[in-house]
């Protein structure tokens, strides 16, 4: 096989692994998906293996292997930590796959691969500095300069979610517990969940994130109300981030960025707590979706070829 600049980016999920191919360019070749093992590790890891080979075999061409994983690689013990896969912790899956596939793999986490698939050539393509924000079922966060994702030397950086919420009420005080083992992070205040807990808690009834926003735009005064709270503490969230690093592109990811109306009233709000005359930043949604994890990881590469 001929080695031309192919990339080869896995997203490794807790219901499914999926591998796409990109040419050097960044042009999709190839897509493929399998569902993930439950609960095997070692058939995880011919899984991935098995989507390598059979890629490279379909393309006749051997390529660089990105992978994606809720968890991160420990920097003190080079082990697994915080998947959702429960198997694949503290083991040492990067070894593991580099014996399989007879090369060196990169690894890191969702959010870091959907920022820099979102920098490279998302919605945040020719931004110096882009902070990709995911807001889930969890916040997660990840940051590009200059084409390279920042790591940090504990391998959190852009873990915004489990900081405190910035600039709390009295009523925000001491907030929800989080599974971190901390009170009132950013997390439980904008995930979806967060967002329905909040609801919840005003009103005394149940809905989804995606029902409060859209009973907000047929008139609903309570969901309108809890949209609004929303967005407050996500402009003050994103002001922290920007107080801190002075992205260019802010690019929102996860579940809630499918709500339209928080690119024009967050940055509408954010001023207000940004130390500066005036804001720049821009805030944007994701151009490639669900895709952004899998692209990214083969971007983990970005001096393949």
């Amino acid at each position: 096989m001929s080695s031309g600049g192919l990339r080869l980016g896995i997203d490794l999920g807790g219901t499914k692994i999926e591998i796409v191919a990109l040419a050097r360019g960044g042009r999709e070749l190839l897509r493929r998906r399998v569902a993930t093992p439950h609960e095997d590790y070692r058939a995880i890891l011919e899984g991935v293996a098995g989507l390598v080979r059979g890629a490279e075999q379909e393309l006749g061409e051997q390529g660089s292997v990105g992978i994606g994983t809720p968890g991160s690689i420990s920097r003190a013990t080079g082990l697994l930590r915080g998947s959702n896969s429960i198997c694949l912790n503290a083991k040492p899956v990067k070894a593991d796959l580099e014996a399989l596939l007879g090369r060196e793999v990169r690894i890191s986490n969702d959010a870091n691969c959907f920022a820099l698939s979102e920098a490279r050539d998302g919605a945040g393509k020719d931004a110096e500095t882009v902070f990709g924000a995911i807001l889930g079922t969890g916040v997660g966060g990840g940051i590009v300069v200059r084409g390279n994702v920042l790591v940090g030397p504990n391998g959190i950086a852009g873990e915004w979610g489990h900081n405190p919420l910035p600039w709390p009420t009295d009523d925000e005080r001491p907030g929800a517990q989080c599974f971190c083992g901390h009170t009132g992070c950013i997390e439980t205040f904008l995930s979806g969940p967060g967002l329905e807990r909040d609801y919840l808690a005003a009103t005394g009834k149940r809905l989804s994130s995606a029902d409060i926003e859209a009973r907000a735009v047929n008139g609903d005064i309570g969901c309108e109300q809890a949209m609004l709270r929303y967005e407050v503490r996500l402009a003050r969230a994103l002001a922290h981030i920007i107080n801190i690093l002075d992205p260019d592109t802010i690019v929102l990811g996860g579940g809630m960025s499918n709500m339209r109306r928080l690119y024009a009233a967050v940055p509408a709000l954010w001023a207000a707590w940004v130390f500066s005359d005036r804001v720049d930043t821009s805030l944007v949604r994701n151009v490639h979706g669900d895709s952004s994890g899998v692209r990214g990881a083969a971007w983990l590469w970005p001096d393949a070829g």
